[in-house]
């Protein structure tokens, strides 16, 4: 029986990853401060901006939560039907 390797992330794409985030939210930031606005509705921009990171990151979260939890019962599953498999000899005879 062979376990399937786990896909992991390279460090150039968790780079690439970082590094757009950083970006994405400096420009945000500067492109709130610049606005001609008052101090009111830019807090409010500045506070929903927060939010969105906030919930994108708890997104991102529950879907990897929930991409190991059925991965973990893929692979019991797995071993259930391995056992289920070795157990059963096709080529035995049964005599009455």
């Amino acid at each position: 029986m062979s376990t399937p390797l786990r896909p992991h992330t390279t460090a150039a794409f968790y780079a690439q990853a970082s590094i757009s985030f950083g970006v994405s939210l400096v420009a945000m930031c500067i492109g709130i401060a610049y606005l001609p606005l008052g101090n009111w509705p830019r807090a409010f921009l500045a506070l929903g901006l927060l939010y969105t990171i906030t919930s994108a990151f708890t997104l991102a979260k529950c879907v990897r939560d929930r991409q190991e939890e059925s991965e973990t019962v893929s692979r019991v599953d797995q071993a259930r039907l391995d056992k289920l498999l070795s157990e059963q000899d096709v080529l035995r005879v049964q005599v009455p």
